[in-house]
């Protein structure tokens, strides 16, 4: 196989483009920086598409390892044929070569296996040729009560056996019979017991659906209600086409032939026994593979835009951790993260300390100069935020409020990083800290949880673990490396995200600049230790070290350009200076302008990729993409379910997409649902094709239940 050709065609990508990439994969260099600093090798693809053409690389390089271990297994046995090299040769899948090795592979013990063991295999090939003999007469020389072949019934069902076991394992009666249960089956789920009452699988106690139609959040809710013994799922298929399409293939004798009955006997027997629940089994795992896949890219794409949030720059903020209880915990940090103070706060039930925390409260915002407060969405949140709400109206200095996801802040505080960054603080109170500093910058602090504890997505808990954390994984690397990080500031879970760099490299880099300092310029970082230069080329682009003595330093202009930046700076008669003081960016702009991008980067000695991105930079030292995007909404009041009304209009924070819409943060304590049909004037095959996480957007209410928590809301004509 052709692996490139064949990526190039399923990806759309230029043959060429693939090739490159394929090879600057194959020399060791990490996505982030093929994607920022290879542009003109590979057209200029993203992180995504890089990611999504490394993973097929992957797949089909196992498909044709395995490929060839089948086909040297086929031919160890002496069985190696043009027809099965062929087969193997256009075999797409994993799945499809293991069909074509099923009949040679090694079984455990079965019918069939028995039967061969009792020498009943020349019975069932004179069975299976189907000529005018006796099947019975030939079956009385079988009987051995010495092979446990005790009657004539015995032998023939003995051979039977085998005949069904071959049918089972005929590759091309598996290919038909999977592609007409992959065109016509249905899944169908039902109550798994009389006794079971109502619950959130309601939908699905007498359901049926067309496998090929199946939307992939029907699929997982199946999945799940069946683990949970809630449900039973099943494969229904029109029984009788399958058993006609067998029939046809195998049974070729005339009518009356006793031979063909029997046939036609382990035919039946071979499908309902053996061939149904393979392929039930292959149809079930597929639309699971299928549904978990597009829940991870959703969960990829909702965390994308997450760790993507502006941050909030320049505010001194106090988190709250609400709880009922053990109280409120506070902590104030301030515009850089640094914790100022901490304290504990009762204004929830069952202690309704309100007066007391109101002082409190107000005290350590008029100390510190508070500007925004950060409250958990956990266990008493609509109290809290009520409590907040009636707090900054009573303010005489301009505060503002937001509910953020706490969603793994627990996971974090209880880790044995919060333990080395808090070692003074219990678990609640670096949670507290935790809050405050993800409405102020959400990427550098959500990167110290294991990212499937962020919790934006849907059934996260239902993926595979390892393909949800590679995915998942490259989602925070691409973030970290698009904006960027200070070496001089990083904790080691941000650093670890870095391209190239690892958790030891990261704790290695913390501990030289605790030792030296602080990092003065880039190449310093080849003086830490494992840091080599393969290591460096891939990291020191993405690292920035802000006031050193290379003012390059502090973009992301990658050392090996920096002669080409320096030839960009003297053709428009400026100087390293002049980035430092921001003053490049007319004269920058003016003369590229004048030049024209193809023959600046001629000039520069670069391609012509390469020289926008270095203009970007020299016109923008150290801007974070971040700050392009609209900022977050704060709050200054609260809205309770029960003063909402259908028809209402409000404003909203979008939280969270599911393939059946988008949850709306309307500064209620339950965020509403935008269903799918609801998002926009016309059709969209998916929530993210219009909205993605942290948009600002436009609603109004259709619906609300109050007993049920539930809020529905509608996009249409307000965006």
């Amino acid at each position: 196989m052709d692996i490139s050709a064949k990526i190039s065609e399923e990806l759309n990508i230029a043959r060429s483009r693939v090739d490159a990439a394929v090879k600057l994969l194959d020399e060791g260099n990490t996505i982030p920086f093929i994607a920022r600093y290879r542009k003109e090798a590979t057209g200029a693809l993203d992180d995504v598409q890089l990611r999504d053409l490394s993973d097929r690389l992957t797949y089909l390089r196992n498909l044709e390892k395995r490929k060839e271990e089948v086909r040297t297994a086929i031919e160890e046995l002496g069985k190696l044929t043009e027809e099965i090299e062929q087969d193997l040769s256009e075999a797409a899948t994993l799945a499809a070569v293991e069909d074509i090795y099923r009949p040679y592979k090694p079984k455990k013990k079965t019918r069939a296996s028995i039967a061969r063991e009792k020498g009943l295999e020349p019975l069932a090939e004179f069975i299976f040729a189907q000529s005018a003999g006796d099947p019975y007469a030939e079956a009385e020389k079988y009987i051995s009560e010495e092979k446990g072949v005790a009657s004539v019934q015995d032998a023939i069902d003995g051979a039977k056996d085998i005949i069904a076991e071959n049918i089972s394992d005929d590759p091309e009666i598996r290919k038909i019979l999977g592609g007409l249960y992959d065109r016509s089956a249905l899944i169908t789920s039902a109550k798994a017991k009389d006794d079971i009452g109502e619950s959130v699988y309601e939908n699905y106690y007498d359901y049926k659906e067309a496998v090929s139609k199946i939307p992939t959040h029907r699929i997982l809710a199946i999945d799940r209600g069946e683990r949970e013994g809630v449900l039973k799922a099943a494969v229904e298929v029109d029984t009788d086409n399958m058993l006609a399409t067998i029939y046809s293939r195998v049974v070729t004798g005339k009518a009356n032939n006793r031979n063909s009955d029997i046939v036609t006997e382990a035919a039946e027997d071979a499908y309902k026994r053996l061939i149904h629940p393979s392929i039930e089994r292959r149809v079930r795992n597929d639309l699971t593979e299928k549904a978990c896949t597009a829940a991870i890219k959703v969960f990829g794409d909702n965390l994308r835009q997450l760790l993507m949030q502006p941050p909030v720059k320049g505010m001194v903020t106090m988190g709250l951790d609400p709880a009922y209880r053990t109280g409120c915990k506070i902590s104030v940090v301030d515009a850089t993260g640094k914790v100022l103070d901490t304290a504990v706060v009762y204004p929830t039930p069952p202690h309704n300390k309100t007066e007391e925390a109101k002082k409190k409260l107000t005290a350590l915002i008029k100390k510190y100069g508070v500007n925004a407060i950060s409250i958990g969405n956990g266990t008493a949140s609509h109290e809290s935020e009520v409590f907040v709400a009636d707090m900054i109206r009573e303010l005489d200095v301009p505060v503002s409020y937001m509910v953020v996801s706490e969603a793994g802040a627990s996971v974090y505080s209880a880790s044995k990083l919060a333990q080395e960054e808090f070692p003074d603080f219990d678990v609640t109170q670096r949670s507290a800290v935790s809050i405050a500093r993800r409405l102020q910058d959400p990427l550098s602090e959500l990167v110290k949880i294991e990212p499937k504890a962020i919790g934006v997505g849907q059934y996260q808990h239902d993926m595979p673990p390892a393909q949800l954390s590679q995915a998942l994984g490259g989602v925070v690397e691409d973030c970290v490396n698009t904006v960027g990080v200070d070496v001089n500031t990083a904790s080691v879970a941000l650093l670890s995200y870095v391209a190239g760099i690892n958790t030891g490299i990261a704790k290695n880099i913390v501990a030289y600049r605790e030792e030296n300092g602080g990092f003065t310029e880039r190449k310093e970082l080849l003086k830490v230790s494992k840091l080599g230069k393969k290591t460096y080329e891939q990291c020191a682009g993405f690292l920035r070290v802000p006031g050193g003595k290379e003012p390059l330093d502090n973009t992301a202009v990658h050392p090996e350009s920096y002669a080409a930046a320096r030839k960009l700076l003297e053709l428009c008669g400026l100087s390293e200076d002049d980035i430092s003081s921001g003053s490049a960016a007319a004269g920058i702009s003016t003369k590229v302008k004048e030049l024209g991008i193809k023959k600046a980067a001629e000039q520069a000695g670069v391609g012509d990729m390469t020289l926008s991105d270095i203009v970007k930079e020299l016109m923008k030292p150290g801007r974070d993409p971040r700050d392009e995007l609209p900022k977050p909404m704060l709050r200054t009041d609260v809205v309770d379910i029960n003063s909402l009304k259908e028809g209402m209009e409000l404003k909203g924070t979008v939280r969270n997409i599911t393939d059946f819409g988008a949850f709306v943060d309307i500064g209620v304590h339950q965020d509403g649902l935008v269903h799918i049909s609801q998002l926009a004037d016309r059709y969209i095959k998916h929530p993210l094709d219009v909205v993605k996480v942290g948009d600002i957007v436009n609603v109004k209410i259709l619906g609300i239940d109050v007993k049920k928590n539930r809020i529905s809301l509608t996009m249409k004509g307000l965006n």
